[in-house]
């Protein structure tokens, strides 16, 4: 197949991948709701006597919690059981179990969704599996935030409303969470695993302001090494950079254009903490350490008021720069091709990610495309924050060079089309598939 082009063939397969996903969303959604109802026929009233019965010297049948509090008990056996009928096995059957029950009793809107048809089960059970150590209160309010836009965001969009519903919901479990997580940083060199051609694996976890740092150090360390002449690929040089850092440059002072550019000297740089204002009015006169903060220069990972505050006030922060919030409204235009900083900036405050359907990455690991093609010959004004959008380089090809096409038709907002024709409605909230569903197939003549 030559990129942009269609066959008839290559559409009947979609179409049937299409149909069939949607058969096996159907039957998928049949099972969860008899999950349900078994759970209902098998259902633990008396907790009180179900607690003393896994002591029980005969090893008695019991009930057990399934999904997030107030959610109801099930008997054991009967989840083994019907887990059995499936072909499931013991842990894997609790797992549809605990889904379906906290789809039920907890996420109600989200199942409402499931069972009308509008919702894939596998996403379903992916928001259950982030909120059953939730409380009721807490899951209550992802139900709600969540149902809406359920059938368009991703597992992170999930992630972060997840962890704003304990920010605000269940404080001391945040506070725990921030500290088991501190208690599980690390990182290790493998210097057992060396492979034949001399290298050697490097992982970790880090607090995020040292993450943070670390990549802008190695993205930084990278671009001067192609700068200096190095034409390995990006991955390359930042493992190249990694090495630079280790030997105590942070960064090379150098001047790009400068006859002794390779010389390169060694110097330190302090953390500097960069805060755009995003916090209610409320958030502000409250103070309370939990204010969940959206920090978006961590893929919008949601955080509290007090970790950015430590972050601030470390002895290795130099500088804090706090920006007013940018009017995302206001049309920014320049008339050269080049995109300046500030235009730059307001698209990937607007978009966050890249704006292709369903895709993830964050925006400032994009490139900036011009929706309409730059024009040398053209009107002045191509370049302006209502013509760009921020696409990672592997929907950038696809859209110049695979048949796709884009349009914004409101300030973050795209509608895509892709060459077989199907229609993508791409905003902040997610991704919603606006193509038909296809029609069933005709019915075979039988001699």
């Amino acid at each position: 197949m030559v990129s942009g082009t269609t066959t008839v063939e290559e559409a009947a397969v979609l179409t049937s991948a299409r149909r069939a996903r949607a058969a096996a969303n159907a039957a998928e959604a049949r099972v969860l709701a008899d999950a349900v109802e078994w759970a209902r026929l098998h259902q633990v009233d008396d907790l009180d006597e179900a607690a003393t019965w896994p002591a029980g010297p005969r090893g008695q049948d019991t009930g057990i919690p399934l999904a997030g509090p107030g959610a109801p008990w099930v008997s054991e056996f009967a989840v083994a059981e019907f887990g059995t009928a499936l072909g499931l096995s013991a842990g894997s059957g609790r797992h549809l179990f605990a889904h379906a029950v906290e789809l039920a009793h907890r996420l109600p809107r989200v199942w409402a969704r499931v069972q009308a048809g509008d919702l894939a089960p596998w996403r379903a059970r992916r928001i259950a599996d982030e909120t059953l150590t939730l409380s009721a209160e807490a899951a209550g309010w992802v139900d709600v935030a969540v149902a809406p836009f359920a059938h368009r965001v991703g597992v992170a969009q999930t992630q972060r409303t997840v962890a704003e519903a304990i920010a605000r919901f269940m404080p001391n479990h945040a506070a725990e969470q921030r500290e088991r997580a501190a208690e599980q940083r690390y990182f290790t060199i493998d210097h057992d695993q060396v492979s034949f051609a001399g290298t050697a694996r490097v992982h970790g976890e880090l607090d995020l302001a040292d993450a943070l740092d670390l990549e802008d150090a190695v993205a930084l360390g990278a671009e001067q090494l192609k700068a200096l002449g190095n034409t390995e690929s990006l991955d390359i040089r930042r493992s190249l950079a990694v090495g630079v850092l280790a030997r105590g440059q942070q960064a090379l002072d150098f001047e790009t254009g400068s006859a002794d550019r390779g010389a390169g000297r060694a110097r330190g740089r302090g953390r500097q903490v960069v805060l755009y204002v995003h916090l209610a009015e409320d958030a502000i006169r409250s103070g309370h350490p939990d204010v969940p903060v959206w920090l978006e220069n961590a893929g919008g990972q949601l955080l509290t008021a007090q970790q950015i505050a430590d972050w601030c006030g470390r002895p290795d922060t130099q500088r804090v720069v706090v920006k007013p919030v940018v009017d995302l409204n206001t049309p920014l235009t320049t008339d050269g091709y080049e995109v300046p900083a500030r235009i730059a900036e307001a698209v990937r405050l607007r978009d966050r990610t890249c704006v292709f359907p369903w895709c993830q990455r964050p925006a400032r690991r994009c490139d900036l495309d011009h929706l309409v093609p730059y024009d040398p010959d053209g009107p002045p004004g191509q370049t302006c924050t209502d013509n760009l959008a921020c696409l990672c380089r592997l929907h950038h090809r696809m859209k110049t060079h695979g048949g796709w096409s884009y349009a914004m038709i409101q300030p973050g907002v795209f509608l895509w089309r892709s060459p077989f024709g199907y229609t993508y409605l791409r905003d902040r909230t997610g991704t919603t598939d606006l193509t038909p569903p296809p029609p069933d197939p005709p019915e075979r003549r039988t001699s």
